[in-house]
């Protein structure tokens, strides 16, 4: 029986490891590129070529043969040079240089002109797709920030005839960023006349457009990243706004569990920590725990179990929850904690408060480190994520891989990924609760400080953990399967 015949996709991201970063939609692009790479499809990555961005380890150099683009966003004329470089695992890349809207001190920003600069890179991304003769049979779309380019295929682009049959598939990360801007300015959509009609007639009567909701409208498919979440995300608490758009939709929504990449991710090889370990070898961890707590000048004794955190300090992550533990809970029981992040001042004022009046168990580091984000995963013995909702999440699943319990809310991918640990029959993976509230945050920490108290239970529900994979090998094959059912469609 031949192979499959190779895919055709241009993927479209705001943000792509290892060449820029904020969250996992850059994780996500990343991964899946690599993946679907190895094997053998065409896949192209398009991002915006940030002032951050190492071109020199891209190998980024401008197309051969290619003019310069120029991209028209109502009024405004923004001259884009195209770049080609390679992401690790061999796909091609291509940056959209931009000075003008690209060269800021970080990805994102709260100018005035942020809808312009992802209106901007968007059409770039499919100018360049035709400047590069690419015939894609799904152009893979990524959050509001390429939520436009379903519509726009279907009006000014699908005259082109390597764009004429082409899907698109929008990717829904978070969709609590929705990139909402004021109707006012409907000039930097470059619609005809007759085409305004498209956009939601709601959304335009209320003074503002919605590229999000946009996306929906009008993308062939729709997928989230975990089961539940595209089950939540239709319903009012869940949808922020959007769940009528996406119920109307729902047989086009999936939701496909994002993957880890274990080349990064693994204690068995990891690149950060000094010693590796597997199930066999628990010793080790142990070991990396008492290095870490004295590198951080945190009072060691064995038998006391570390905690830790990673996050975005937003309300998204459920922080105020931990603020109303964790006290009682360090004054209750013997426990050290370590946190890293930043995020919202109220909760970045509460970890520092709470590492003042616990200086021997308690540590903040302020910002991201990602050498110290792999020391938590190794050294912790569980990890928290209360989170309020959670598309997917992935530090619950490298905090499986390192045999770090996650303490999760059941919500999104957390329900999806983590399995509440059974003492009688041993199965489970972690501590799962319920209520978005306090008792139930601090139960669920007493629950696993309890089972960390009995070492053969414990010892259990880490292997249990180590046991899990979440490899991008089976995601990829869940992508691949949706782009194949959108390309029997063209």
């Amino acid at each position: 029986m031949s192979a499959p015949e190779a895919l055709r996709i241009a993927l479209l991201a705001s943000e792509v490891t290892p060449l820029s970063k904020t969250g996992g939609l850059a994780d996500v692009a990343g991964a899946l590129a690599k993946v679907l790479t190895g094997e053998g499809h065409d896949v192209r990555v398009f991002t915006p070529a940030y002032a951050s961005v190492d071109r020199a380890a891209a190998r980024a150099v401008p197309v051969p043969g290619l003019a310069p683009l120029t991209v028209r966003v109502g009024s405004h004329r923004y001259p884009c040079a195209l770049l080609k470089g390679v992401l690790p695992g061999g796909a091609p890349v291509y940056l959209i240089d931009c000075p003008e809207l690209y060269g800021r001190a970080s990805l994102y920003t709260a100018d005035a002109d942020e809808h312009r600069r992802f209106l901007a890179f968007t059409r770039a991304a499919l100018e360049a797709v035709r400047a590069l003769r690419f015939s894609p049979q799904v152009v893979h779309c990524n959050d509001w920030h390429t939520a436009f380019a379903p519509l726009f295929l279907r009006t000014g682009y699908a005259a082109y005839p390597c764009l004429r049959d082409a899907r698109t598939l929008l990717t829904i990360h978070n969709i609590g960023y929705q990139g909402v801007f004021a109707a006012a300015d409907l000039p930097d959509l470059d619609l005809a006349p007759g085409e305004v009609k498209l956009l939601h007639q709601d959304d335009l009567a209320a003074g503002h457009i919605n590229p999000l909701r946009q996306g929906i409208l009008y993308a062939t498919a729709i997928n989230t990243v975990s089961p539940t979440h595209a089950l939540e995300i239709c319903t009012p608490a869940y949808g922020m706004g959007l769940d009528d758009s996406l119920r109307a939709r729902r047989a086009d929504l999936t939701g496909i569990l994002n993957g880890v990449d274990y080349e990064e991710w693994d204690p068995r090889h990891d690149r950060v920590i000094p010693e590796h370990f597997d199930p066999d070898h628990l010793g080790v961890k142990a070991d990396l725990k008492r290095q870490f707590l004295a590198r951080l000048g945190l009072a060691g004794r064995d038998g006391r179990p570390l905690a830790g955190i990673v996050s975005r300090l937003a309300a998204q992550k459920g922080i105020e929850l931990i603020a109303g533990a964790l006290p009682a809970i360090l004054t209750a029981r013997d426990l050290t904690f370590v946190a890293l992040g930043a995020g919202e001042p109220q909760y970045e004022a509460m970890f520092r408060a709470l590492q003042r009046d616990f200086p021997d168990r308690v540590h903040f580091e302020r910002g991201y480190d990602d050498a110290l984000a792999h020391w938590i995963e190794a050294a912790s013995d569980m990890f928290l994520m209360p989170s309020r909702y959670e598309p997917c999440g992935l530090n619950q699943m490298y905090s499986l891989r390192y045999g770090t319990a996650p303490v999760v809310r059941r919500t999104g991918g957390l329900a999806d990924s983590v399995v509440h640990f059974d003492p009688g029959s041993g199965t489970g993976t972690g501590v799962v609760f319920n209520d978005f509230d306090v008792p139930a945050l601090t139960w669920a920490v007493n629950t696993a400080l309890d089972w960390y108290a009995q070492p053969a239970l414990w010892e259990r529900l880490t292997r249990n953990a180590m046991a899990q994979d979440f490899s991008w090998t089976h995601q990829g094959g869940e992508y691949v399967a949706l782009y194949r059912r959108l390309a029997s469609r063209a």
